[in-house]
């Protein structure tokens, strides 16, 4: 019910601002679990990505979204808590498989869990390697991955800015992806096969340019190059 409210409520807004459209969602499962898995473009594709799927649908977001400051910052936060996000601690390999196992236990519940097999913003509108926990999930679930690209959403509010801008929002559901012919392959590779699939489906959903290494690094590699040596 107050997943139902907090859509009426910010209903109008988001559609003023992003006047979203969404192609393919007959390729949401209507009943039961699956795992819409998308590239990760901006903080509110947690928002437009649910908006536009009629049943409820649970992203992990970080712990400090949920007591962010400024106007914006505590429009997200109530959002968030709203409609039930889970909240994640992003640090080291304990707080993801925490993240992983919550999610399975969404998805053993029958709901929908949203995932960015990126694992975080991409720095730069180009789509990155995907993390091999999206694999993880599928594979221990049993859930279809659907494959979704954002539009848009990088315009509307790019990463490092706290104001949102008026930006044409598209979504795109690909067909759901299964896995079945993995069954008999070393875990391992498995889960990183999934991940390759799905980021494939993605790029040709959101005809982003693919760039075969991880965000995280990116912009490890970003940091580093815009830092000021010592004096």
């Amino acid at each position: 019910m107050q997943y139902q409210l907090s859509r009426v409520v910010a209903g109008p807004f988001l559609q003023a601002m992003g006047r979203p459209s969404a192609t393919g969602l007959e390729n949401v499962p209507r009943t039961g679990a699956a795992i819409l898995a998308s590239n990760h473009l901006s903080i509110i594709d947690s928002v437009y990505l649910p908006f536009v799927v009629p049943r409820p649908v649970v992203f992990p977001a970080k712990a400090e979204y949920f007591s962010a400051k400024g106007p914006v910052g505590r429009l997200w936060a109530a959002y968030l808590r709203s409609t039930n996000q889970l909240s994640i601690n992003r640090g080291g390999a304990r707080a993801a498989q925490e993240t992983l196992d919550s999610a399975l236990e969404i998805l053993a519940a029958g709901d929908l869990f949203g995932f960015y097999p990126e694992g975080t913003r991409s720095p730069d509108g180009k789509l990155y390697r995907g993390r091999s926990g999206l694999g993880y999930l599928a594979l221990n679930s049993g859930a279809p991955v659907v494959p979704v690209a954002m539009l848009g959403t990088r315009k509307m509010m790019p990463p490092g800015t706290s104001h949102l801008r008026p930006a044409k929002i598209e979504v795109r559901f690909g067909q759901p992806m299964t896995f079945e012919d993995l069954a008999s392959v070393a875990p391992g590779k498995a889960r990183r096969e999934v991940a390759d699939r799905v980021m494939a489906a993605i790029r040709e959903l959101s005809g982003q340019e693919y760039v075969h290494m991880y965000a995280s690094d990116r912009k490890d590699e970003i940091a580093a190059a815009t830092k000021k040596p010592k004096d």
